[in-house]
């Protein structure tokens, strides 16, 4: 299927399989896309083409190298769903928080209004699903920790309902990515391992990788709102305090002083530039950031641990590395 070249991010340069078996991937989701107005199909398209990391599909890639039984075609339709499903995600996630802006691309909502963008999260959310009726005899297998989505749209919701809550704690948002980011994570090296059949209680190691990489990605994601640049990041710095989502280094700082952040936070979408630079002097003050890394390290500590129990491969020098570099990223 590689005969077009897709827009692929420079991160995987360094693993050319892989690239070219993202390429196909893309591909395959571009072939499925089939809506009648063509300025809508084309903007989905664009999502599709729009440069990013593409590291859940290519998570279920290299897991569907665990088991006996590889099947690179049924391998690529599981890796292209779960993109399916993330880029869904993030069109709704763009609906809720009225970003106008995703990697650096004006979003679906902002271009073509709310209905259109919700519309456009649901085609994309049955596309995954169109695609993998392709393989209905294999998807029995997948049915343990499969495609729960279920436990994503929880995590967005718990999430939903704690905007502005000043009294968030460690615990609860945890809770929350585990829902959020990290299920998707494990679904993806769950469902990659499944596709080459391997054993349940492989499965269950690259299910708890997966959990813990998602839990460690989402605490440096949330890092970096605090430390990188718009044009970097390609959304807007410290966007989720403006939109009222309070983060594992802010959460380190409300506990050591809350009376300095809450009387700022109170002030909810009046929030101030000049607010935002007290927060984030307090957050450096109280090493917000420094402990917030911590944590992720311990999770890519576990997930490294899991992957030393899955089957011996070259595959799995690639996912050490990919995991490490995850950790380390500045964007």
């Amino acid at each position: 299927m590689s005969g077009n070249k897709m827009d692929i991010h420079q991160m995987w340069d360094a693993y050319p399989a892989l690239k070219e078996e993202l390429n196909d991937v893309l591909l395959l989701i571009e072939s499925y896309i089939r809506v009648r107005d063509s300025a809508i199909a084309n903007r989905i398209k664009k999502m599709v083409h729009s440069g990013g990391k593409l590291l859940r599909p290519a998570y279920s890639l290299l897991c569907s190298h665990i088991g006996p039984n590889q099947d690179p075609d049924r391998s690529k339709a599981v890796a292209a769903a779960l993109e399916c499903l993330h880029m869904a995600s993030l069109v709704h996630d763009d609906v809720i928080d009225k970003a106008d802006i995703r990697h650096g691309q004006i979003t679906i909502h902002e271009e073509y209004g709310n209905k259109v963008a919700i519309y456009t999260g649901d085609y994309l959310l049955s596309l995954a699903f169109s695609i993998l009726s392709r393989y209905a005899n294999y998807l029995p297998r997948i049915h343990f920790r499969g495609f729960q989505a279920d436990k994503i749209l929880a995590g967005e919701l718990e999430q939903l309902h704690g905007r502005y809550q000043e009294s968030v704690s460690i615990k609860r948002y945890l809770s929350q990515i585990s829902g959020k980011t990290a299920q998707l994570f494990a679904m993806s090296c769950y469902t990659g391992a499944m596709a080459s059949h391997t054993e349940q209680q492989i499965a269950a190691h690259a299910w708890r990788m997966g959990r813990y990489i998602g839990m460690a990605f989402q605490i440096i994601d949330d890092v970096l709102d605090y430390q990188g640049t718009s044009h970097v990041l390609g959304k807007p710095v410290m966007n989720d305090i403006r939109q009222g989502v309070y983060t594992l280094p802010l959460i380190y700082a409300l506990k050591a002083d809350a009376q300095t952040l809450r009387p700022l936070l109170r002030k909810r979408e009046s929030i101030t530039e000049e607010d935002l630079n007290i927060i984030l002097e307090c957050i450096r003050h109280h090493d917000g950031v420094e402990k917030a890394t911590r944590l992720a390290d311990g999770y890519t500590k576990k997930a490294l641990d899991e992957l030393k129990q899955l089957p011996s491969g070259s595959y799995k020098e690639t996912l050490e590395q990919l995991t490490k570099a995850l950790l380390e990223r500045k964007m």
